[in-house]
């Protein structure tokens, strides 16, 4: 433990009161005020402790931070507090942390230059609401690794948002919520994911026990972890298996995994592979069957698509693609020229247009969102 985290368990000495003189004999009422007093003086002491880490966690370095700015930031979590508390808590911090005040009017605070900020695990409200999210959010994607690492800062995320109205006000009007019909996410084997994860973030083959999607008996596969996607409520991995000499990049949904074990061996990524690039060639779109007769298998292709007005008006506020056309039409209709890949992802939005798609290029595009079962996939 640091100097300054040691000053921590401190901040709050300079309010305590002086120790009183205990007589030999105390009476039983003498013994229940000085027990009752005991407890006053505790919980001043903790409130105090809190209010002042609250003001360090204000400051900042090389910029300074006005008293009023303070005292407004601890109004919203919670603490009934003034102004004049908030500039004592400041004169008596200077004295035991490396904090130092400008003469501006009104008057500035700040870290100095030397101070080691890193002992210090502060969190103002702003970074405890992005913690929040995060941890709404995105846990699902980070390796245990990391995980691991952040879950203190989650728990004091939460801890500091807990007597903030403000804050607690912004969390409950915020979402996420998908454009698509809403689905459970498949059970995953946590054992199986946390290995992945592990094997993926320190770059080890693993040993799988995988279920293909078209079989009802698992294989045994050794990989090589390219990649974590999450494509909906589905978390896929990218990896090649060491057994193909092609080295061709796969994907293996990861609730499909029954056992995984790290191997100590390196794993190997083909040199030419980046993620974006990946992405955004449709690979993980899925190459719909009929489709892939097309050239490139239906990669980068111009459509055409005619929509009812109606229908078609969210497309000209959210574009297919970067060169996107919008043409509307004498008979209430528009079309839309784009530059798009080919995938069964795109015929199973096309078809959630219904009636309201009324026409689409390539002919067997149309012909392949009409007809539901050519889908053999």
């Amino acid at each position: 433990m640091t100097a300054q985290n040691a000053n921590a368990t401190e901040l709050s000495t300079s309010n305590a009161p002086d120790e009183q003189t205990v007589q030999p004999v105390l009476s039983a009422t003498e013994e229940t005020e000085n027990v009752a007093n005991d407890t006053a003086a505790s919980r001043h002491g903790a409130a105090t402790t809190a209010r002042q880490w609250q003001v360090l966690s204000q400051l900042q370095r090389n910029r300074w931070v006005g008293t009023t700015h303070i005292y407004e930031q601890l109004k919203l979590a919670g603490f009934d507090i003034s102004l004049r508390t908030v500039q004592r808590d400041l004169n008596a911090l200077a004295k035991r942390f490396p904090i130092e005040k400008n003469n501006a009017n009104p008057q500035g605070w700040r870290w100095k230059d030397d101070a080691p900020l890193q002992s210090l695990p502060h969190m103002n409200l702003s970074q405890a609401v992005a913690f929040n999210m995060v941890e709404a959010n995105l846990t699902q994607l980070l390796p245990p690794a990391i995980l691991d690492e952040l879950f203190p800062w989650f728990d004091l995320a939460r801890r500091q948002l807990k007597n903030s109205k403000v804050t607690h006000s912004w969390i409950d009007r915020v979402r996420i919520e998908t454009a698509t019909q809403p689905l459970i996410a498949p059970h995953i084997d946590l054992d199986s994911k946390d290995n992945i994860y592990h094997a993926l973030f320190y770059q080890l083959q693993i040993k799988a026990c995988y279920t293909r999607s078209n079989k009802s008996e698992a294989s045994e596969y050794v990989l090589n972890p390219i990649a974590i996607i999450q494509r909906g409520v589905i978390i896929y991995l990218l990896a090649t298996r060491t057994d193909d000499p092609e080295a061709i990049i796969r994907t293996f949904a990861l609730h499909r995994f029954a056992s995984v074990e790290i191997l100590d061996s390196t794993a190997v990524t083909p040199n030419d592979f980046h993620l974006d690039s990946y992405l955004d060639a449709g690979s993980m779109g899925f190459t719909h069957p009929l489709l892939s007769q097309l050239p490139d298998r239906g990669k980068s292709t111009p459509i055409e698509l005619r929509f009812t007005k109606r229908a078609g008006k969210s497309l000209t506020e959210s574009k297919l693609s970067d060169d996107q056309i919008v043409v509307f039409n004498d008979d209430e209709t528009l079309t839309i020229h784009a530059t798009v890949n080919l995938t069964s992802q795109l015929v199973w939005w096309l078809r959630g247009f219904g009636k309201g798609l009324l026409e689409a290029k390539p002919p067997l595009l149309y012909q392949v969102v009409l007809d539901k079962k050519s889908d053999n996939e």
